[in-house]
């Protein structure tokens, strides 16, 4: 049985095992992916260490287009996947958690696309201001307007958040089991 937006928002404030964190965490994971496959591989516009020429840290300079720079950047592509890949693995097991342990309640997927979103969005924010900012070891794409390709990339970040977070609002519980008593979740 369905339950009206504000009953599922006052559920939600109620029950501290939602799919927030499950949703989030798989969002960083995913999002880590987009950028590891699209910038780093795909379009190649960076690497983890492209930029430590420039960088604010003092690692050693290590270009892409040299044979021993593309091996060391290749294998910190291969560590910064590895640290998508187990996070997407935590997500998949917190929401198997939640889900298993919901004994037959369910959450429609505007709910955890929307918490997807936000931690897309927030890994984009985090990955931005430390490696591009604050390290400065690889940028968006580097050259002239790589401040502006920074930037885009942190804006592009907080409107992942912010969609997210209206989005899995928009969301409703669905209760499987029948049971009118026992609140379903969806936060």
């Amino acid at each position: 049985m369905a339950i009206d937006s504000g009953k599922a928002a006052a559920l939600a404030r109620q029950s501290p095992r939602g799919i927030r964190l499950p949703g989030t965490v798989l969002g960083i994971g995913l999002g880590g992916f987009v950028d590891g496959i699209l910038l780093h591989q795909i379009l190649q516009w960076h690497h983890m260490l492209t930029s430590t020429n420039t960088d604010n840290i003092g690692v050693q300079y290590y270009p892409a287009n040299t044979v021993h720079g593309l091996q060391i950047n290749t294998i910190w592509d291969g560590l910064f996947h590895t640290f998508t890949w187990l996070a997407v693995l935590v997500g998949l097991g917190l929401l198997y958690s939640r889900v298993t342990h919901s004994r037959g309640r369910a959450w429609t997927s505007r709910v955890l696309w929307g918490w997807i979103l936000v931690g897309w969005g927030v890994f984009n924010l985090v990955e931005g201001i430390i490696d591009h900012h604050l390290l400065g070891i690889h940028h968006v794409r580097s050259g002239e307007y790589q401040t502006w390709w920074d930037i885009g990339f942190l804006v592009f970040g907080a409107f992942l958040v912010a969609s997210g977070w209206l989005l899995q609002r928009t969301g409703t519980p669905l209760d499987i089991t029948g049971d009118a008593e026992r609140p379903a979740t969806t936060r």
